[in-house]
């Protein structure tokens, strides 16, 4: 028997579909004509970005472009607002967290976020660790709850200097050391995508530079998402920078591409310092 010859309509089915399989495998977060409307304000225009796994993404542009209002998007807070109207799509690891059936509890275990200054729970430096693995899991054995602290506090470059006082309160601490931890609380829960509003912008220049040298620590194990106003700190501490204006995406680039030869005559004005 002569086998029937293959139907090239049907292989480019298979190539297409393995070509999109590919492209979901490759990024942590496929954002598709995102539009956000504070009351009547529009606030994001078509938004269309896709966040690489296991990078270190800057969003940069001038104050109420919607650098913040994207990332509050990816784990829903802007929600809690009643006035605030979502339409496109969000797909966080293949999931779209705006699917009526997607519960928000498992968005937000999913996706971790650290804001511009420390929000440390008024608890112990332990309490604080374990808070989000108690709230998803609820009970814990108590070995496992010490090595749970102990792997985060690790993590995070803090264990050496909070060992021996992980019973004091978390407030007590530095503001640096605050920040370190409001990230440590994240990882128990084991997120996939990390978001940073301005993480550094409460921070003296050597907290700036350990929080830093911490992000660094964390790619490849994490998707992080960083907004910041600081140009020289995007450049420092980031592997891609999308560059956002009023509202909408102008450009997306490798870092050092976007800096040094930016395509757009409004990305070069704004990193340049001529407006914003």
């Amino acid at each position: 028997m002569i086998a029937a010859p293959p139907d090239p309509m049907k292989s480019n089915d298979r190539n297409a579909s393995a070509q999109m399989e590919t492209q979901d495998a490759e990024y942590a977060i496929r954002t598709e004509q995102l539009n956000l409307w504070y009351g009547t304000f529009q606030a994001l225009f078509d938004v269309n970005l896709n966040i690489r796994k296991g990078r270190i993404t800057a969003l940069i542009g001038p104050s109420g472009c919607g650098k913040s209002t994207y990332l509050r998007s990816i784990n829903r807070i802007n929600e809690r607002l009643g006035y605030v109207r979502i339409q496109g799509r969000i797909r966080v690891m293949e999931q779209n967290i705006y699917d009526p059936a997607v519960e928000l509890i498992q968005v937000r275990k999913q996706v971790g976020m650290v804001f511009q200054r420390p929000n440390p729970l008024p608890l112990s430096i332990r309490e604080n660790i374990l808070f989000g693995h108690r709230l998803h899991h609820r009970k814990i054995r108590r070995q496992q709850a010490e090595e749970l602290v102990e792997e985060s506090l690790r993590t995070v470059l803090l264990w050496d200097q909070v060992k021996d006082r992980l019973h004091r309160k978390a407030t007590e601490l530095s503001l640096e050391e605050q920040q370190k931890l409001c990230i440590a609380r994240l990882l128990p829960v084991k997120p996939s995508v990390l978001l940073m509003d301005e993480p550094c912008s409460a921070l003296d220049p050597k907290g700036t530079e350990a929080v830093e040298e911490l992000i660094w620590e964390l790619r490849g194990r994490y998707t992080i998402l960083i907004v910041t106003h600081n140009m020289a700190q995007a450049r420092r501490a980031s592997e891609e920078c999308v560059f956002m204006l009023m509202g909408k995406v102008v450009e997306h680039a490798e870092t050092q591409t976007l800096f040094v030869t930016p395509r757009y005559k409004e990305t070069a004005d704004y990193i340049e310092g001529r407006y914003g």
